[in-house]
């Protein structure tokens, strides 16, 4: 099976600005891949060529085998905008139907109840959206994504204006995708909703790949601190393996050792090391998108 997403060498340029630089990029079959990166990193370029909105300058961009903006990659992704717009007058049930159409989707009413439980709005079938919630609003916009059962969801910033009850049942739901076998490529600057749903993580900075992998594996360790009755004993540069001797070390001195801890980064922490790190070619005024 082809990747959901396969992204090689790609680059855009508008005239002289340069929005991404040689990226390769892959997600999965029902993998959950975290997309971050400062504002004009060139995150949205990305999801825009993979969408088939842009054309690349250079590289390559498949969805689930097929070039991007093709007929057959299309009908292979659904797709979340930030910023989404759905008319106020129409039902839950009348905006999915809509889509229906447009995808293409011979699923009709039942594929519409199915996706309405899956995002817990069963109850808000003929509800006008102008009177729904944002995080209401927001889950619907994820259920018309679905449409069709596209193997890809490409979700920019689904949790952002939400509030925590809002944003712990999205992750819910992206655990749920996930589980199903659906892949999500999620752009967010949310670094706690990567650390909690996300299987790996792509950081991008002006235009570059610059970090790539396992939440956990983006943290690094930060040494080990001792609790002791005399306070905080710290040992930067201890690992793991070095705790029983620590320990060992401290008792002898008549030390009495009440916890232990193996100190690590944050994500944010690997986030702003790889971004703050970064440096664009000399001579080249890059400005992303």
């Amino acid at each position: 099976m082809p990747d959901a997403l396969a992204v090689t060498g790609l680059s855009k340029r508008y005239g002289a600005t340069h929005a991404l630089c040689g990226v390769d990029l892959a997600v999965g079959e029902g993998e959950l891949v975290g997309l971050l990166g400062p504002n004009g990193a060139g995150k949205s370029t990305l999801v825009k060529i993979a969408c088939g909105l842009v054309r690349p300058t250079g590289g390559t961009a498949e969805v689930c085998g097929a070039p991007a903006g093709t007929a057959a990659a299309r009908g292979s992704l659904g797709y979340l905008a930030e910023l989404f717009r759905f008319p106020g007058w129409a039902s839950a049930d009348e905006l999915l139907g809509l889509h229906q159409r447009l995808a293409g989707s011979g699923g009709g009413a039942g594929e519409r109840a199915e996706l309405l439980e899956l995002v817990g709005l069963t109850e808000a079938r003929d509800r006008r959206i102008e009177t729904m919630s944002k995080g209401m609003q927001q889950r619907l916009g994820i259920a018309q994504a679905l449409v069709g059962q596209p193997p890809l969801l490409l979700l920019d910033e689904p949790t952002s204006a939400l509030d925590p009850a809002g944003r712990r049942t999205v992750r819910g739901l992206l655990v749920e995708l996930r589980r199903r076998g659906v892949a999500v490529l999620l752009n967010t600057h949310l670094l706690s909703e990567v650390e909690q749903v996300c299987d790996r993580v792509a950081i991008i900075d002006r235009g570059l790949l610059v970090a790539e992998g396992r939440p956990q594996d983006l943290a690094r360790p930060h040494g080990v601190e001792v609790e002791t009755a005399s306070g905080t004993r710290a040992f930067p540069a201890a690992s793991r393996e070095d705790v029983p001797a620590i320990v060992e070390r401290l008792v002898r001195a008549g030390e009495r050792v009440y916890e232990v801890r193996l100190v690590r980064s944050t994500l944010e922490d690997a986030y702003l090391a790889a971004v703050d790190t970064a440096e664009a070619p000399a001579g080249d005024d890059r400005t992303a998108a």
